[in-house]
């Protein structure tokens, strides 16, 4: 079987002169097969220079990224450090308010103890940031909760301040007080459940506590009577007046004029009769003045 051969002519410029040259096959194969590698080779460490090159500019961006990063993190590290101390006075200051307020601890009375110097391993630091954080938050929570139980007591205390009774329900003198003695009208000795102050007629009578008015009507022994509730079991009463300024389901703050001073119902002067009740219970006014 014979070989193909191919034939290149070249003639120079000016010349009559023409070189003939006999090329095998295989060799036109094997020049081409050459060329490809050369060309593939090539491309390859074009491809690899460049992709060096942006190999490099990542890394450089992702180490300024990391040192970022990194100060970021210790700022914000700094930052969970104060925050921290601020709770431990704030943690202090709570335990005051309860001792003083005489409440029990939280459930927990510890903040928890963070900090240190910052690490060189970054998925460390990022663990321990986490950790300082929770134990933060967790502190957060425990100082909300506690803060609620101390808003809550202090509301209460303000209402039973507010509902307790304080001070004299009118200008007078007192002429009768609290416990068993002689009645006027009858000569026996009787309980008397109040206090007796006697001033002019007419004179202003106050409500000496926050409360909503229960009753206001003429009653028997009483005369013109008003009864206010306080809440917290606390009623009290105010009899013979000559006149009632409020009405049933009115709201009374303490200092407010409520009646005057007079002598209806059974009475032999001018005064207010004046009683404080707990749950239904007579309690000497004295007390409350």
């Amino acid at each position: 079987m014979s070989t193909k051969r191919y034939t290149v002519l070249l003639i120079p410029e000016g010349s009559h002169t023409v070189r003939r040259f006999g090329l095998k096959r295989s060799w036109l194969h094997l020049a081409a097969g050459v060329a490809v590698l050369l060309v593939v080779g090539v491309s390859l460490l074009a491809y690899d220079y460049w992709r060096l090159g942006f190999d490099r500019g990542e890394l450089a961006r992702l180490q300024v990224e990391n040192r970022t990063q990194h100060n970021e993190l210790q700022r914000l590290t700094a930052s969970l450090e104060g925050l921290r101390q601020e709770l431990v006075v704030l943690a202090q200051n709570d335990a005051k308010v309860r001792v003083m307020a005489k409440l029990s601890k939280p459930k927990a009375d510890a903040v928890a103890g963070v900090g240190g110097p910052p690490e060189e391993d970054v998925a460390g630091e990022f663990s321990a940031m986490q950790r300082q954080i929770d134990e933060i938050m967790q502190a957060i929570d425990l100082r909300r909760e506690s803060q609620e139980e101390i808003q809550g007591f202090l509301n209460d205390e303000r209402s039973l301040f507010g509902a307790k009774p304080l001070g004299k329900p009118t200008n007078g003198w007192i002429t009768s007080g609290f416990g068993m003695r002689k009645s006027p009208f009858s000569g026996r000795r009787k309980m008397h459940e109040g206090l007796d102050i006697a001033s002019r007629t007419g004179t202003p009578i106050y409500a000496t506590a926050d409360g909503i008015v229960s009753r206001s009507e003429t009653a028997a022994g009483y005369g013109k009577l008003v009864v206010i509730d306080h809440g917290y079991g606390y009623k009290t009463y105010f009899g013979h007046n000559s006149k009632n300024l409020v009405k049933v389901g009115q709201r009374v703050r303490r200092g407010d004029k409520i009646a005057e001073v007079g002598n209806t119902g059974s009475s032999t002067g001018s005064h207010v009769h004046y009683e404080v009740r707990r749950n239904g219970v007579p309690l000497n006014p004295w007390k409350y003045l």
